[in-house]
């Protein structure tokens, strides 16, 4: 199933908090992408808290983003 994202809020440990159009909140964690080419530039922490909504995923100020089908899948529901 795909859901967009409403939201996104980032968190320490480059984590995000999203919440998806069917209300359910998850964590997301960044940490793993940050080795892979252009999202290494996300370990600098004023870039990573850029992140915003677009459209119907997040985007980061250097125009990096994830679909959101991956951020759903691969987030883990608040508990």
């Amino acid at each position: 199933m795909y859901w967009a994202v409403k939201s996104v809020k980032p968190l320490a440990g480059y984590r995000l908090l999203l919440k998806f159009e069917n209300e359910e909140e998850r964590f997301f964690d960044v940490s793993p992408y940050l080795e892979m080419g252009q999202f290494a530039e996300l370990k600098d922490v004023s870039l990573f808290n850029s992140v915003r909504v677009s459209f119907d995923s997040i985007e980061w100020a250097n125009h990096l983003d994830l679909d959101p089908e991956l951020l759903y899948k691969k987030s883990k529901k608040v508990q």
